[in-house]
C-alpha cells in the first residue's frame, strides 16, 4: 500500500482541478472517518445546525404560533418544492416538499390509477427498491377492481406496454447497480401505449442532471436524506407536471390539501395546483434542515455534481480493478450509472464490516452487493483512492474473516 499521507500525482492534479473542492468545507466531516454512503444518508451541513438552533430556539421558541405566519412556515413545502424543481428539471409550481417519498408514491399511484379507468395493470421492474413495489401493492389492493402489479426486466418494459397499463413506475438510478434509465425514451414509450408514466428520483435528484420537462416527464417522486443531505427521516418531495394538476386527484385528502384549509369546512374540496398534493401539518424542524442542503446543491448546479460523481466513481473502478473475488456489479461507462459503486463479493457484508471498522462507511445490500456513494460534495479524490486502498489490504488480508465481522446488524 502507498503512504496515505504522500497521494499519488493523479489524485493530486484531480483534487487540484476539482471546481467543487470549496464545498468541503460545507460540511460535518468526523476526523478518520472516509464516508461513502451519501447513497444512503447524507452528511450533515454545518448550516443546518445554525438553521435548526434558530427554528427551535427563536422560531418555535419565542414565536410559537405565530411563526406559521411570522417565520413563514406555512410556505415552507411550495417554497423548498420550488427549490428543489431546480434540481430536477421542473417548474417551482410542480414540486411540493410533503410527506415521505412511500406516502407520496401511494398518492400518485392511486391518483394515476384512477385517472386511467379501464386500465388494470401497474407495471415496473423485478428487483428495484422493493418500498416502490411494496406500496404499489397495497395501494391496488386497497383501489381493487382487479387491479395489479406486472413486473418485467428492464430490456422487456417497452413490449409489455399494452393497452393495461395505466401507470409505469421506475426508478431513474437503480438502488443496488446504479444503472441509470433512459428517462426520455421509457417516458415517450409509456405514454404512446396510454399510460402515465411515474419516476422514483431517490437515487438520482442532487447527483445526477433530471429533466422531468425536458422529457416530458408526468409524475414523479423523490427522498431528500441521501445526496440532498437533508438529514435522517427528511421530508420527501413530489412532481405533478401542470397538465395534471387539476385532473390528478390524491387519495390522502389531508386538511393541508384543502382548498381553503383554515375554513375548517365538513367535507373535503381539493387545493389548485401542487398545494393539493400536500396532506398533514408540515414538519417544521425536518424542513428547516432539509433546506441547507438543498441550498448547497443549487450553489454547486448538477452539471457539475454529475461530472464530479462520475469522476470519483470512475477513479474508484480504476482501483479496484482486479481485486481477488470481486465482480463491478455497475455499469462501467459513466454516462449509464448513477451517484454509487457496487461489487459484489460473496463476503461482502462481512467486508464492508471490516471495512467500516477501518473507518471506510459504505453499506451492503443482499446477496452480495458493498455499496459505495460518492457524495460530489464533501468528497475528495484522495480520500475515494485512499477508501480503495484500504479496501485491497482488507481483501488481501483476509481481515474480514474475523468472526466478529459476521455478526448481523438489524441495519445493513
Amino acid at each position: 500500500m502507498s503512504d496515505p499521507e504522500v497521494p499519488d500525482t493523479e489524485v493530486l492534479a484531480l483534487d487540484a482541478a476539482d471546481p467543487l473542492a470549496s464545498f468541503r468545507d460545507a460540511f460535518e466531516a468526523p476526523q478518520g472517518v472516509i464516508y461513502l454512503d451519501g447513497n444512503s444518508l447524507g452528511q450533515l451541513p454545518k448550516a443546518a445546525v445554525g438553521r435548526l438552533d434558530t427554528v427551535v430556539r427563536e422560531e418555535w421558541g419565542r414565536g410559537l404560533i405565530r411563526s406559521w405566519n411570522d417565520a413563514g412556515w406555512i410556505g415552507a413545502q411550495a417554497r423548498l418544492g420550488g427549490k428543489i424543481a431546480g434540481l430536477i428539471g421542473a417548474e417551482p409550481d410542480e414540486v411540493i416538499v410533503s410527506d415521505s417519498t412511500s406516502a407520496n408514491l401511494y398518492k400518485l399511484v392511486v391518483a394515476a390509477m384512477q385517472a386511467r379507468p379501464g386500465r388494470a395493470v401497474v407495471l415496473s421492474e423485478p428487483g428495484d427498491f422493493p418500498t416502490d413495489l411494496y406500496m404499489i401493492e397495497g395501494a391496488l389492493r386497497t383501489m381493487g377492481g382487479g387491479r395489479r402489479l406486472e413486473l418485467r426486466a428492464n430490456a422487456d418494459i417497452e413490449a409489455a406496454l399494452n393497452a393495461e397499463v395505466g401507470l409505469l413506475v421506475l426508478c431513474h438510478s437503480h438502488y443496488k447497480t446504479a444503472a441509470v434509465r433512459q428517462m426520455r425514451e421509457l417516458t415517450r414509450a409509456g405514454q404512446a401505449a396510454g399510460a402515465l408514466v411515474l419516476w422514483d428520483l431517490s437515487h438520482s435528484g442532487g447527483v445526477l442532471e433530471v429533466d422531468l420537462n425536458g422529457c416530458n416527464a408526468d409524475l414523479a417522486v423523490g427522498c431528500t436524506y441521501k445526496y440532498l443531505n437533508g438529514g435522517p427521516g427528511s421530508p420527501a418531495y413530489l412532481f405533478v407536471a401542470r397538465r395534471h394538476q387539476q385532473t390528478l386527484v390524491s387519495p390522502l385528502s389531508g386538511w393541508m390539501g384543502h382548498a381553503r384549509p383554515f375554513d375548517f369546512v365538513d367535507h373535503y374540496e381539493a387545493g389548485g395546483g401542487i398545494q393539493r398534493f400536500a396532506c398533514g401539518t408540515p414538519p417544521m424542524l425536518s424542513l428547516a434542515g432539509l433546506e441547507p442542503g438543498v441550498d448547497l446543491a443549487l450553489e454547486a448546479g448538477t452539471p457539475r455534481m454529475a461530472a464530479k460523481a462520475r469522476a470519483l466513481g470512475d477513479l474508484f473502478i480504476r482501483r479496484t480493478d482486479g481485486l481477488e473475488g470481486v465482480r463491478l456489479a455497475s455499469p462501467r461507462d459513466p454516462s449509464l450509472r448513477g451517484g454509487h459503486v457496487s461489487l459484489s463479493h460473496p463476503d461482502g457484508y462481512a467486508i464492508m464490516q471490516a471495512l467500516i471498522a477501518r473507518g471506510v462507511i459504505g453499506d451492503f445490500r443482499e446477496p452480495d452487493i458493498m455499496r459505495f456513494g460518492f457524495s460530489p460534495l464533501p468528497l475528495s479524490f484522495a480520500e475515494v483512492a485512499r477508501a480503495a486502498e484500504i479496501l485491497a489490504d482488507v481483501l488481501a488480508t483476509r481481515a474480514y474473516d474475523d468472526p466478529i465481522y459476521r455478526q448481523r446488524s438489524a441495519v445493513t
